[in-house]
C-alpha cells in the first residue's frame, strides 16, 4: 500500500473515533453511534486532507510514515471528525425546532 492510502485510512479511523468521542462528550449534539461514526469518517477524511494541504511537511512525511506523520494524521482526522459531527448535530437540532 502506498503511504497516501495508509494516511487516508488513519484519518478515516481517527475521524470515526473523534466523532464518537465528541458525541459522548456533547450529549445535546449526539447523533447515535452510527451517525457519529459516519459524520466522523467524512470529517476525518476532509480534516486530514485540509491539514495535509496546510502543512506540506505532513504530505511529504506520509510517504515515509514516521511517528510524526502518524500523529499528524490522527490529530487531523480526529479533530475533523469531531468538528463535522458537532456541525451536523447543531443543524439537526435547528431543524427539529
Amino acid at each position: 500500500m502506498s503511504g497516501a492510502m495508509i494516511a487516508l485510512i488513519i484519518q478515516l479511523i481517527s475521524g470515526a473515533v473523534g466523532g464518537n468521542v465528541a458525541g459522548a462528550a456533547m450529549k445535546d449534539y449526539n447523533l447515535g453511534t452510527l451517525g457519529n461514526s459516519i459524520a466522523g469518517i467524512v470529517g476525518g477524511g476532509i480534516g486530514g486532507q485540509i491539514l495535509s494541504a496546510l502543512v506540506p511537511a505532513l504530505a511529504q512525511q506520509a510517504s515515509s510514515m514516521d511517528i510524526g506523520a502518524i500523529i499528524g494524521q490522527v490529530a487531523g482526522g480526529g479533530i475533523g471528525g469531531a468538528v463535522l459531527m458537532v456541525i451536523v448535530g447543531v443543524l439537526k437540532n435547528m431543524m427539529a425546532k
